[in-house]
């Protein structure tokens, strides 16, 4: 008997001929193998998306480096976070799922048809949107717990905002970088910088910024064509808003060298920060039940529903959430305080913002879980110092929480063993 062929067997003709090879190993990463077919369908799908945004393609050979070197990345990211515990288990990518069919108007059944349509094959998304999960978890428990702010950078950060003109500005900018691996010899960072000038060369020929950054970026967004959109510029480093002061809209900045690699910026457009803006903020409470294993999403908005039912009947919300609420602001009776824009995720928001004072909601569903919400007041409030500085905190955060995972991950990828193949025939 014969072993059933699979796509890394070859096909044998009943008479001699040269073996037809259905199927090769393009990469080694660890004790796995990246194969020529995972390469071929994310190139399908990669080219699929840049024509639908409208970017010009770049040559195939540059695509394919591109994005098995994103694979690479993906794969080692994702065999640490399974050394270390870190799963996302179906009911949990069910509900992830969900969430993106509610976001486009369809139900899961409808979306796993669009889909298909578009010859992505649904067990394949299922498994792409589980590997995102984890990444951003990983990320989050990596890098993002770990970034610290303390109180005198934020005094830091505000006194050099007030004595700087334009401190303010937004910048809406296009990057491309190029990575430079830790404690990378001469030769391999005159290499990298010769990649980066190749870029600087093609964009000052005229090419369009979207097609260089999908064949040279190694930029989280290198196939959204670099696009960074609009960055206040206290959320950028130092070496891009220096390098900036002296670019115009439309222009590019000279290449950048920073501790991850080299860099090179398009500013697209440029406005100011204006003057303190003037939010309506409200003052909310909640109650929240979370699903499990334990409690599906039918009971959780059940028990919800049986609550809001209860307050109708002049029950007192404080006493319910203290008693049935799954969130820290229980022992507060659910008082969540004074809520700003963007404090909240968009569902909680949304729901929130419909609500009249003292109204309360019918169930509404957010990544958290299920919530009774009530507005209790509201007010316009000027960005208050204490505002400001929350915001400092928050910019300075995300900058520090960027800078660090690219080092992170750069670290975790030199650690590895990486073998490619591309070039093997």
């Amino acid at each position: 008997m014969f072993p059933a062929l699979t796509r890394h067997h070859v096909v044998w003709a009943q008479k001699p001929r040269p073996v037809t090879v259905l199927d090769r190993i393009v990469a080694v990463v660890n004790d796995e193998v990246i194969t020529r077919l995972d390469l071929d369908e994310r190139v399908r799908i990669a080219s699929k998306q840049l024509q639908q945004q409208g970017t010009p393609l770049p040559s195939r050979e540059a695509l394919e480096k591109q994005l098995l070197d994103r694979m690479v990345t993906d794969r080692v990211q994702l065999q640490f976070a399974k050394e270390t515990g870190l799963r996302v288990d179906d009911t949990e990518l069910d509900r992830a799922i969900g969430r993106i069919a509610q976001e486009n108007k369809l139900t899961p059944q409808e979306l796993r048809l669009v889909l298909e349509k578009d010859g992505v094959p649904f067990a394949r998304f299922r498994e792409d949107i589980r590997n995102e999960i984890v990444m951003t978890r990983l990320r989050e428990r990596e890098v993002d717990t770990k970034v610290v702010v303390t109180e005198g950078e934020i005094d830091n950060f505000l006194s050099l905002q007030q004595g700087q003109q334009g401190g303010n500005d937004e910048y809406n900018l296009s990057h491309i970088l190029v990575m430079v691996p830790e404690n990378a010899s001469p030769e391999q960072i005159q290499a990298r910088r010769g990649r980066a000038e190749q870029a600087y060369t093609q964009l000052k020929g005229g090419a369009d910024f979207r097609q260089v950054a999908a064949a040279f970026s190694e930029a989280p967004d290198a196939l959204q064509g670099g696009m960074m959109g609009w960055r206040q510029a206290s959320r950028l480093p130092t070496l891009f808003t220096d390098a900036l002061k002296t670019v115009s809209a439309g222009e590019l900045s000279p290449i950048l060298r920073s501790p991850n690699g080299f860099h090179i910026l398009r500013l697209n457009d440029k406005r100011g920060g204006g003057p303190p803006v003037i939010v309506q903020q409200t003052r909310a409470r909640h109650i929240l039940i979370k699903t499990n294993e334990l409690v599906s999403e039918t009971e959780a908005r059940s028990r919800l529903r049986n609550l809001k039912e209860r307050l109708e009947n002049n029950a007192d919300f404080g006493a319910l959430a203290r008693a049935h609420s799954e969130d820290a602001s229980a022992t507060k009776g659910g008082d969540l305080g004074w809520l700003s824009p963007g404090d909240t995720v968009p569902e909680f928001e949304r729901a929130m913002n419909a609500l009249k004072p003292g109204q309360i909601s019918d169930p509404v569903q957010t990544p958290f879980g299920w919530h009774l919400i009530q507005a209790l007041e509201r007010r316009n409030e000027d960005l208050s110092k204490e505002r400001q500085r929350l915001m400092a905190r928050q910019a300075l955060r995300a900058r520090k929480s960027d800078e660090a995972y690219q080092e992170w991950v750069r670290q975790l990828r030199d650690r590895a063993y990486v073998e490619l193949r591309l070039e093997e025939r």
